[in-house]
């Protein structure tokens, strides 16, 4: 008998389950973006990132409020740097060269995701680090590559996380009763600060994540609050450096298709996968580029 070579994580089963009628946000991580992508190629109806990839607690509870409100931002929440105009509250991809352009793609997803939230099934948010940058007091969710020494570097407590996000869970309930809530935390490494330094950031995440889950059970009225341990699958059962890629920090497509895979285990019925593997098979073939597009193909019969 052959010993068992890994310490399998078990991901339980979801109180609901998910099919292609459900709305689905997903937010946070640019691990957030990989889960999304193959839920994009699934044919599921997700609405990924809308703010861009997201990686503190703050910016994405503040991202939550206004998707709540549908409240767009205003040319105040923009700075020029290098000759764009960027947003504090967003990605760098959603950055332009004049204002109205950034506020333009800013809002039209604002809005967007606002329209999906309210009629989704599942949100799910995975949180990258527990580190935050200040500017003027305020936490940014992207420095956009501005002078270092105009922020405030800080790692949020577990206290802070959980005092900023119970009231936000109880608010996501109180307004949409069909939403269930994912929380998981990134497997990306964030090394800036070194092997502790990012351990502790990752802790922090997951104490704080730990008690949202145990104290929105008891809040919820039958709705779900889950955790999903992407964290534990690619850093506690994978573990070895086949998957990460060559920077050692961020997994391979490999070990994402691994938690994806468990993912719909977790959410999904057979049905539902089986109908979820045939899509994806369909658009990689409608989205195949074929080595040698001019070749002219003749079949058997005419030769």
């Amino acid at each position: 008998m052959m010993p068992n070579l890994t310490t399998p994580v078990i991901a339980k089963q979801t109180p609901f389950k998910l099919d292609f009628a459900s709305g689905v946000v997903s937010m946070g991580s640019c691990f957030a973006d990989e889960m999304g992508q193959r839920m994009q190629e699934c044919d599921f109806h997700i609405e990924c990132n809308p703010f861009g990839a997201l990686y503190n607690p703050a910016s994405l509870a503040s991202a939550l409020h206004r998707l709540i409100d549908d409240n767009p931002i205003g040319k105040e929440d923009l700075v020029k740097h290098e000759g764009l105009w960027h947003s504090w509250h967003h990605h760098g991809s959603f950055s332009h060269s004049t204002p109205g352009a950034t506020l333009t793609v800013c809002n039209s997803r604002i809005h967007r995701a606002h329209e999906v939230l309210k009629e989704a099934t599942l949100l799910m948010v995975t949180f990258g680090t527990a580190w935050v940058f200040e500017h003027e007091g305020a936490v940014v969710a992207n420095c956009h590559k501005l002078p270092p020494q105009q922020f405030t570097r800080r790692r949020m407590s577990v206290e802070e996380i959980v005092a900023l996000w119970q009231p936000l869970l109880q608010e996501l309930i109180a307004y949409y009763p069909r939403l269930h809530i994912i929380l998981s935390v990134s497997p990306i490494r964030h090394m800036a600060d070194g092997a502790h330094g990012n351990q502790l950031s990752k802790s922090t995440l997951l104490l704080a994540v730990d008690q949202l889950v145990t104290q929105a059970e008891r809040l919820s009225n039958g709705q779900a609050v889950v955790y999903f341990p992407s964290y534990e699958i690619v850093l506690d059962e994978l573990r070895d450096y086949r998957y990460f890629d060559e920077k050692m920090t961020h997994p391979t497509p490999l070990a994402v298709d691994i938690v994806w895979e468990r993912f719909q285990r977790a959410t999904m019925s057979a049905a539902i996968r089986q109908q979820a593997q045939y899509n994806m098979k369909q658009h990689k073939r409608e989205h195949h580029i074929p080595l040698h597009p001019d070749r002219q193909i003749i079949s058997p019969d005419r030769q």
